[in-house]
């Protein structure tokens, strides 16, 4: 068994990550989430355009189930100093976003196993003999539906982040139909302490008037060696529970196959009790299934808040997340022939073979 405790921070650099990878840890952070950072600085998880004008689509009124939008909160951790590069201090992360719709996936994930608080998924992609264009994605077999588009919820008031300046709030206005602080607004690491109560207010616009509120999380690190995942073998994860029972909880995503193209991945839903394990048997299947260079473990403790309008639930989401790289016996990762062992060279999906 291989113990992974959370404690003390740990060097999150990692080599290059191709596409393969950014879609793959997206999986994590922006599920369920509809407005997550991508690599060029834009926003995912809708067509990426504000409507302008009209009214709001057939939605089903004040369904919970349709998740419309999301208020990211996210806690980067600070890096230390090395030999080669500077140190970067921890900051915290605000984006927002609110659609007309729920977000659309052009992967489907089916479960394939489940134990405890844990499952494995194995990815499906529909086919659509029609292509769907630009504006629509194809969301299952010949089926294309479009994308959702993002709107303005007014003047956005919040409470409970603390600036450098000193203030406990801010307000954002979106552009582009996004929200981010202003610019003359900086944010600490962290901006909330554990227990704190922050609120995010909508003043209302092209969406009605809503409020959010959750509660703040004590930053998580990872300590501990690095992880090793051996077939036949559990991975038992710890760390320091919060201070009060039942105020977030704790996800992983175990995706061991990203750079050669995802072909299943293990995700964990616990409670945030100071300990989980994943069994022996899903980590033997996900193994089973295929491994790439660079494999690594997501773990990220959240505190929700949600509220619901007319086209459906809009979440406040407080992260903070790690990435950890982990061994495999038997694998070399690699981003050229350099990494590998004589006699070997790198593969596309980032191996030594």
């Amino acid at each position: 068994m291989t113990t992974l405790v959370l404690g003390l921070p740990r060097d999150p650099r990692k080599k290059p990550r191709t596409k393969h990878a950014a879609a793959a840890l997206a999986g994590l952070l922006c599920l369920p989430l509809l407005a997550c950072s991508t690599s060029d600085g834009s926003t995912s998880g809708g067509g990426g355009q504000g409507g302008e004008g009209g009214g709001p689509p057939d939605v089903e009124p004040g369904d919970s189930s349709i998740l419309v939008g999301s208020f990211q909160v996210r806690l980067v951790a600070p890096v230390a100093a090395t030999e080669n590069t500077p140190a970067t201090p921890g900051s915290t992360a605000v984006l927002g976003k609110v659609y007309d719709g729920p977000t659309l996936s052009q992967i489907i994930w089916e479960e394939a196993a489940k134990e405890g608080a844990c499952k494995l998924s194995t990815p499906r992609v529909p086919f659509c003999n029609t292509p769907c264009g630009g504006s629509a994605a194809c969301v299952e077999d010949d089926t294309c539906k479009d994308y959702p588009l993002a709107h303005s919820a007014g003047t956005i008031t919040v409470k409970g982040l603390h600036t450098e300046a000193g203030e406990n709030g801010f307000s954002m206005d979106p552009v582009v139909n996004a929200y981010q602080p202003p610019a003359n607004v900086k944010l600490p690491y962290p901006a909330f302490a554990e227990g704190d109560v922050i609120t995010f207010q909508a003043s209302g616009d092209y969406f009605s008037a809503f409020a959010l509120e959750a509660t703040g999380i004590a930053p998580l690190a990872l300590a501990g060696d690095k992880l090793t995942l051996e077939s036949g073998k559990p991975v038992s994860l710890a760390w320091t529970p919060p201070t009060k029972a039942g105020s977030s909880r704790v996800y992983v995503k175990l995706d061991i196959s990203h750079h050669g193209g995802t072909k299943g991945m293990i995700e964990c839903d616990a409670e945030d009790t100071g300990s989980l394990e994943i069994s022996a048997a899903l980590l033997t299947k996900l193994l089973d299934l295929g491994v790439a260079g660079y494999p690594s473990i997501v773990v990220a403790r959240k505190s929700t808040g949600s509220t619901t309008i007319k086209e459906g639930r809009i979440d406040l989401v407080l992260t903070s997340s790690i990435e950890e790289a982990v061994q495999i016996p038997g694998l070399t990762s690699c981003t050229s022939d350099v990494d590998c062992p004589s006699g070997q060279i790198c593969q596309a999906d980032l191996t030594c073979k």
